[in-house]
């Protein structure tokens, strides 16, 4: 298995990759057709075994606040990182993580930030990474009888028949009896930069 920058002829792999992983997620139907492309530089990598797509990571980075939800200077928002369910417990996703670390010291990130859900194995992933989590909100979906007792729309002949939002309240209790809620996590790790002895 190699770890490399992702490049174009890489897309299908990618986006079957990714989509395999996270139906085993709370973001099992956070499906992406074509693989995104962001606004500002990233650390695009894969990781291939026999010509397969079976590992992935993208950090796209910026100053201050700009993709990142909190620090100041130059930080990484890990948008995409996932291992193809026949992959997994190979430390694919480690030698990703441990490789786009390298890459945004060397560019000089200070830290690293990533979002997910509530799913504790993901969780617990990325704590034994050294992220800690340092902030939440929740993403609630409404559907059906859910949604009239919530939302209603001033739309004349607009039916709402389901939605997704964030809640970033502290009355999370109203959405108990919905059948689909999850706490939205941050996690951070902050890169200490290499001291330059010159």
């Amino acid at each position: 298995m190699i770890i490399r920058d992702y490049i174009k002829r890489d897309e299908t792999g990618w986006v079957r990759c990714r989509a395999l992983a996270f139906l085993q997620t709370a973001y099992f139907d956070n499906v992406l057709t074509k693989k995104v492309h962001y606004q500002n530089p990233s650390i695009e990598l894969v990781a291939e075994h026999d010509g397969q797509i079976v590992g992935l990571i993208d950090v796209e980075y910026a100053e201050e606040q700009t993709v990142c939800s909190r620090g100041e200077g130059l930080g990484g928002m890990i948008w995409h990182i996932a291992v193809h369910p026949d992959f997994y417990r190979q430390g694919i996703g480690q030698q990703l993580l441990v490789a786009a670390e390298t890459r945004a010291m060397k560019l000089g990130l200070n830290r690293l930030e990533a979002w997910t859900r509530n799913d504790l194995w993901v969780q617990n992933w990325y704590k034994k990474m050294q992220f800690n989590i340092v902030d939440s909100y929740y993403h609630v979906y409404l559907e059906e009888d859910e949604l009239h007792s919530h939302i209603k729309s001033s739309i004349p002949d607009l039916y709402l028949v389901n939605t997704f939002a964030h809640y970033v309240g502290e009355n999370i209790e109203q959405f108990k009896d919905n059948k689909r809620i999850h706490e939205c996590v941050c996690f951070e790790k902050l890169i200490f930069l290499p001291i330059n002895n010159s």
